[in-house]
């Protein structure tokens, strides 16, 4: 029988260091309600068989969450970053400048914005410029730097300093996932550092994100959120989902 537990517990071990990215020796073994020199044991035992990769205080999967494509993203969660594009683009005043992050959600605010009057977008997206492009009335300025093919949004030391320049009333910025403790999560830390700073440049900062990425660790490269930023999901986010953010003091709205 003990047997048995010790298999089914190190099968969830590795389940979850690939769907969350990083397996904790504190917090398994908590979940687990066994002892941590248990939990060490395992993790040394799925290290041997190859499943797990030893780090400081845990372990990571050795094949983790892989990084979505741009058209992938684009069909996953459809009505639900539909509805927080449109919600968050009624956030925009006439005469305002804003900033559109790369990304399906975020990029879906420019079939909402097309309209708007005396509007400049900054963007460092295809997707958003894609939207855009022909919409005469507003005034599209875009991030220079590497393009990065997966997710269609640019990165890097030009797009760096081409935030250096300006400012902007509000930022909508997306995310691969994203907790209350750690804040935005990608696939690398270009894109985070990029993220950062485009927080820092803005007046109101929104993070869109539907609820099936609330509270995943995919990755290991993060951008802390700031005070004061708004976090847009969709309705089917449970209590359970949004409760750290709000606990952490961060504007929770569900459409």
């Amino acid at each position: 029988m003990a047997v048995r537990e010790s298999e089914v517990r190190r099968a969830e071990i590795v389940r979850l260091a690939k769907t969350s990215g990083l397996a904790s020796v504190d917090e398994l073994s908590a979940q687990f309600g066994v002892t941590a020199s248990t939990i060490r044991r395992d993790l040394s035992h799925l290290t041997t068989r190859g499943l797990l990769a030893r780090t400081y205080g845990g372990a990571i999967a050795l094949d983790p969450h892989p990084e979505s494509s741009i058209r992938q993203r684009a069909v996953e969660g459809f009505d639900a970053k539909r509805a927080i594009a449109k919600w968050a683009a009624g956030e925009v005043h006439p005469g305002e400048t804003v900033l559109l992050d790369a990304g399906t959600t975020v990029g879906a605010m420019g079939e909402f914005l097309r309209d708007c009057p005396r509007l400049t977008v900054i963007t460092a997206g295809l997707t958003a410029l894609e939207s855009l492009a022909d919409a005469d009335d507003v005034r599209v300025e875009c991030l220079g730097g590497t393009l990065r093919h997966l997710s269609q949004g640019f990165v890097g030391p030009l797009a760096e300093a081409s935030l250096a320049r300006v400012s902007y009333d509000r930022a909508f910025l997306g995310a691969d996932a994203v907790t209350a403790d750690r804040g935005i999560c990608e696939a690398e830390i270009e894109q985070t550092r990029l993220k950062e700073l485009m927080m820092d440049r803005a007046g109101s900062i929104y993070v869109l994100a539907h609820a099936a990425k609330l509270g995943r660790r995919p990755f290991h490269a993060w951008a802390p959120l700031p005070a004061g930023v708004t976090l847009v999901t969709d309705a089917t986010a449970t209590a359970a989902d949004t409760a750290p953010f709000e606990d952490a003091g961060i504007v929770v709205v569900r459409v």
